[in-house]
């Protein structure tokens, strides 16, 4: 679970699960809780001042649902820097409904040129802005799931949209836990949830597929290439 640090930034995105966000139960899709995280993400760096001259994308993100929020309740953002390294940093997020902890999530962002070709160090000033919560803690980029499914592991059809791409023209980083939502949706779960997701390869439009072996999803793109891979706890 998640602990707001005893010193340094925290900040608050808020916002409220609306009709666009829940499954047909009134539930709070994954990709939902995604995109508040990644807007939280975003709204944090904007307001901190310090100048965006590269871009950040997900490279990990583990997700913890204690419960799901359900249409209409409103949802705050609590978010900080909990570690770093010369090329990425780690951030940590917990999704409050009132006083209640509703969801955990760590995430790894890598800072990258502006057209994302390769990575580049933090922008100036950063470690003056999210240093003190970080607390010198460092952090790795190396990604831990298996890298391709087995031959034998079933697979069903996917498909990525031109709706899902982002300004970068990549599919964008919470549209990939709608993927796990298409067996949530028909298999409602009666508590929460935990997963992880790594971001292996950037993904366009067109037919890929979710392959399934134990608690592991590979999803790939219209090459056939891993694009992302995800782990449900037990």
């Amino acid at each position: 679970m998640v602990t707001l640090p005893a010193e340094g930034r925290v900040f608050t995105h808020r916002d409220r699960v609306m009709l666009g966000d829940v499954s047909p139960s009134g539930r709070a899709r994954l990709d939902a809780l995604a995109r508040w995280l990644q807007d939280a993400a975003y709204n944090d760096a904007v307001d901190s001042g310090i100048d965006q001259e590269g871009a950040w994308i997900v490279r990990r993100l583990a997700l913890r649902v204690v419960r799901f929020p359900q249409l209409l309740e409103p949802i705050e953002v609590d978010t900080f820097c909990s570690g770093t390294a010369a090329l990425w940093a780690e951030r940590s997020s917990v999704v409050r409904s009132g006083d209640e902890p509703v969801a955990h999530a760590v995430a790894l962002w890598v800072h990258l040129e502006p057209d994302g070709s390769r990575p580049r160090p933090l922008p100036a000033g950063f470690y003056a802005v999210y240093g003190p919560s970080a607390g010198g803690r460092r952090v790795r980029a190396r990604l831990h799931h298996p890298a391709a499914p087995p031959p034998d592991a079933p697979a069903r059809p996917w498909r990525f949209r031109g709706a899902d791409l982002d300004p970068a023209g990549h599919v964008n980083n919470a549209v990939y836990w709608a993927a796990l939502e298409e067996e949530l949706v028909a298999d409602e779960p009666a508590g929460g949830l935990a997963a992880e997701v790594e971001h292996r390869a950037a993904a366009g439009t067109g037919e890929g597929a979710v392959l399934h072996a134990g608690p592991m999803r590979w999803i790939t793109g219209a090459d056939g290439a891993v694009a992302a891979t995800f782990r449900l706890a037990a």
